[in-house]
């Protein structure tokens, strides 16, 4: 606690503005006693250098320092209440609307009798717009990495919560089709820079740190455990049913808002989500529009209205319905129509408005860009806020709203990797495509670094693979700060160091990078008092705005894994020692249970060094059931690895147990399936696993 440390502070200001005084006038008294006298002042021309004028000068030198200390302090705490007074007039104050409101909860908390009240229904609500939430409180685009429980503001836009999470779910699904799609090979030198362990782009991280730091809507107080893969978002849903005119500034935002938002949803079922025509997806997307639109599942793109019907089967809702079928139409209202979002022009509205008019009762969501005569018309502001313009005053519904980049950035999860191998210099879309793009390529760096042997005297040991702990004496060492934690293994798994900007751009992404240096540099100060304070050395050095862990302070149980697969890589000769020796090394995922979103790449690359010595076992074994217990671990390590799996069914074949076989073949699926992986996803590993070709997909 802080306050026990304040209190000492005041005292000792206390004593030294009171004590110089009360000293000095109890020995020597006043240090004036008169102006001199004209005889005094000859004496003292005479013989300046006597007893009295010594202590006199000694006196007033004493008196002086006082008073600069003194003059110091008032400044310090003219200051202080000067910043005071300029944050209590900047705080803001409730709105006369807020202020009835907290009244009245007052009042109910207060006056609220023993009996039991029963609240009426609620009235039926207008439905909002596509994943929207009407709440003036919330933050900006601007607001980067600010985290309310309706919403989640990055920088480029502004996400409802639910589709964050949405969002989140996604790029956790793109490391498991990784994980599912690698096949295991013979272990080389060449290391693991594979291009499927590009990291994902710079929104997404920061989309997933903005969750990881923020509670649960549903669990105040507690962290979210993310959403389940298999939950659609409530997206296009929201918008009115004949449909709505998006006008000003925010309005090509909002347009991509929806894209997204009604993409997500349709990650969940293998049919046409978005149908938009070309006008309107060009400046949406721009130059990446044709490429990016290839690769999106559940994305139609149109020339013209006229093309848009074959994608919407089965009559339109409510249509049909007599006067007397009211509680059907009510709960065709409930759920919502079950058709794809459209997305139009205002030109090609205005030209088809008869067909317009009969997708809209078919549909999930109906978009103008542009006035709509026809139905209602918003103007969105860049932040999201929307506004009808039929003349009511009252503020409409909060729509996602997101710039271009960020919207490919959040695209990129969704859609199908490029058929051709990106570069290792490029992965896809990003902001920033030197980093998002660059491939996983460090572990060479750590065979430089001192590793753990038998007679090694060093006190700390940093263990990473697994849950992450720092130990003394083989004691674990307490670290209050969870950022403190990851700078630790954040260094740990980059053995040259990193730079302030590599530092704050992992562990705060999203924020802005000038408002984080203090951050940085506070969690570091109390890393480093922690470990002195209890091992009395600091292993963190801090050279040309670079840290790193000293390799002679502190052996890392990841150094000494890389260091083993660097021996069993470059050796002339192998044998299934060296494999074990690897295995061995592994005692378990980086950093496991962690969300850290720059753990992903670095995570996996470590794991398939694992999966490779298993595999390579396998195949050199012998014997049959040898060989199959190696695939099994290996199984353990990766249970959603598809190549592991067909070797291991056919394994159980060869060794003539079909039930066996079976059993892992079905669990298997059911596990993919759990994950959120559709069974159209799964059409190449229900093929490799029975036998049959292997259909290419993510």
């Amino acid at each position: 606690m802080r306050w026990p440390r304040q209190l000492m502070s005041l005292l000792f200001v206390l004593t030294l503005l009171a004590g110089p005084p009360i000293v000095l006038l109890s020995l020597i008294g006043a240090p004036l006693q008169g102006w001199p006298s004209a005889a005094q002042a000859r004496e003292w021309v005479q013989n300046p250098l006597t007893e009295q004028t010594l202590t006199a000068a000694l006196t007033i030198a004493a008196w002086l320092v006082w008073l600069l200390l003194a003059y110091t302090v008032i400044i310090r705490v003219l200051a202080r209440l000067r910043a005071t007074v300029s944050w209590l007039r900047r705080m803001p104050l409730p709105t006369p609307l807020q202020a009835t409101a907290s009244g009245i909860a007052g009042a109910a908390v207060f006056g609220v009798s023993s009996h039991a009240i029963t609240a009426p229904p609620p009235p039926d609500t207008q439905p909002v717009a596509a994943g929207t939430l009407n709440d003036a409180a919330n933050p900006t685009p601007s607001d980067a990495g600010v985290v309310a429980d309706t919403g989640i503001g990055v920088a480029g836009g502004w996400l409802p919560r639910d589709v964050a999470e949405q969002v989140s779910a996604a790029a956790a699904l793109v490391w498991l089709r990784r994980r599912r799609a690698y096949q295991p090979r013979p272990p080389g030198p060449h290391g693991h820079d594979d291009p499927d362990l590009a990291p994902l782009p710079p929104t997404v991280a920061a989309v997933q740190a903005a969750l990881a730091d923020s509670p649960s809507p549903a669990e105040p107080g507690a962290a979210s455990a993310g959403p389940s893969l298999l939950d659609p978002p409530t997206a296009g849903r929201a918008l009115p049913r004949t449909g709505v005119g998006l006008t000003g500034p925010g309005a090509q935002d909002a347009a991509r808002g929806l894209l997204v938002t009604s993409l997500l949803a349709g990650r969940h079922h293998p049919t046409v989500s978005v149908v938009v025509t070309r006008p309107v997806l060009a400046p949406l997307l721009r130059s990446i529009a044709a490429t990016l639109a290839r690769r999106l599942p559940g994305l139609a793109v149109i020339d013209h209205l006229g093309q848009a019907a074959q994608f919407f089967s089965g009559s339109p809702s409510g249509r049909g319905l007599g006067a007397g079928d009211q509680s059907q139409r009510d709960a065709q209202e409930d759920t919502g129509p079950s058709g794809p979002t459209l997305i139009v022009d205002a030109p090609s509205a205005r030209d088809s408005a008869d067909t317009l008019a009969s997708l809209a009762t078919a549909s999930a969501a109906v978009a103008v860009l542009g006035r709509w005569p026809a139905g209602q018309t918003w103007q969105v502001d860049p932040s999201g806020h929307t506004r009808p313009l039929d003349g009511n005053r009252s503020a409409g519904p909060r729509m996602c709203v997101l710039s271009q980049v960020t919207a490919t950035d959040l695209l990129t999860v969704i859609a199908h990797p490029d058929p051709t191998p990106p570069h290792p210099g490029t992965s896809g879309p990003s902001r920033n495509h030197t980093e998002a793009g660059r491939p996983v390529r460090w572990e060479a760096s750590a065979q430089d670094h001192p590793v753990r042997s038998g007679n090694d005297k060093r006190r700390l040991q940093l263990r990473v693979l697994g849950e992450p702990t720092l130990l003394l004496d083989d004691h674990p060492v307490a670290i209050r700060r969870t950022a403190a934690l990851q700078v630790l293994v954040f260094l740990a798994a980059h053995p040259d160091g990193a730079d302030t900007r590599e530092l704050t751009d992992a562990i705060w992404p999203g924020l802005p990078r000038h408002s984080l240096t203090g951050r940085l540099y506070t969690t570091v100060s109390d890393l480093r008092a922690t470990i002195r304070s209890a091992a009395g050395v600091s292993i963190i050095e801090h050279s040309d705005d670079r840290y790193r862990l000293d390799p002679t302070g502190v052996t890392v149980d990841l150094w000494h894994f890389h260091h083993t697969v660097r021996d069993a890589t470059t050796a002339v000769t192998t044998d299934a020692t060296t494999w074990k020796a690897v295995i061995d090394a592994y005692s378990g995922d980086l950093a496991a249970r962690r969300t850290w979103p720059w753990l992903d790449p670095i995570r996996e690359a470590t794991r398939r060094h694992v999966l490779d010595a298993h595999a390579t076992l396998a195949a050199a074994s012998p014997d049959p059931r040898q060989a199959l217990e190696w695939l099994q671990a290996a199984i353990r390590i990766d249970p959603y690895n598809a190549d592991l799996h067909t070797r291991a069914v056919t394994a159980l074949i060869a060794l003539g147990d079909h039930d066996a076989a079976d059993h892992l073949r079905q669990g298997y699926t059911r596990r993919l399936a759990a994950a959120g992986i559709l069974p159209t996803d799964m059409a190449d590993t229900t093929a490799s696993l029975t036998g049959q070709p292997a259909i290419p997909t993510w």
